[in-house]
């Protein structure tokens, strides 16, 4: 039994976008991309990398957990952000623990491994949902990262609110985190606040496997 492939995260972009009423000009310039990427990622002709769907779910103030649904209900707006807050505050991570407290959006208790939602990622990386507690703010994915994967392809830095936990299982990762950069390894593990710079990438010749938890306190 095959994971569960979420379908293209684009659609959910675009109706998001259109129900802010928000130009996908107006969102590109937000994002620091091009109107043409935006354009083309919420068509399904291209998967934004992990920090361009940041930028993105930051912009529009929509959970990075909404983006794995597979029902066709659309997702309570978060609250704004406090005026002044950090890129990403009391947005993107902060709103899991509110689309979470929907009841009918619990993941398990036990998930196995065709049951797992998928969601394809640009740049060779790839996310699944290994479960979900209503009430409760952790992002828990289980990540792989293809040989040549990283989290933007054009090497710039991403930052989001949260504290980032990781365990690698299997392959190699290269993590730059502010100015140092740490080699991971099988049974490996990393933490640090998720609002320092940050990018992984893979340069072996095999998929990077691991167990990551992203927490964010209200």
């Amino acid at each position: 039994m095959s994971p569960v492939v979420v379908p293209p995260v684009g659609a959910r972009i675009r109706r998001a976008r259109t129900a802010q009423g928000m130009s996908l000009r107006a969102l590109a310039r937000e994002v620091g991309v091009s109107a043409s990427l935006v354009s083309q990622i919420e068509t399904g002709k291209s998967q934004p990398s992990v920090s361009t769907l940041y930028a993105i779910t930051t912009a529009l103030a929509i959970p990075v957990e909404s983006l794995f649904d597979t029902e066709d209900e659309p997702t309570p707006a978060p609250a704004p952000a406090p005026v002044g807050a950090p890129p990403g505050e009391g947005t993107v991570l902060h709103a899991l623990a509110a689309f979470a407290a929907d009841p009918r959006r619990r993941i398990g208790p036990l998930v196995s491994g065709g049951e797992r939602e998928v969601l394809e990622l640009d740049s060779g990386v790839v996310w699944e949902r290994l479960g979900r507690v209503p009430g409760t703010d952790v992002d828990f994915l289980l990540v792989t990262y293809r040989p040549g994967g990283a989290s933007s392809g054009t090497g710039a830095l991403m930052r989001h609110a949260g504290t980032e936990y990781g365990y690698l299982t299997s392959g190699e990762l290269v993590l730059t985190l502010g100015f140092d950069e740490y080699v991971i390894r099988p049974g490996d593990a990393v933490s640090f606040e998720s609002a320092t710079p940050h990018r992984y990438r893979n340069d072996g010749d095999e998929p990077a496997v691991g167990v990551w938890f992203v927490f964010s306190m209200p």
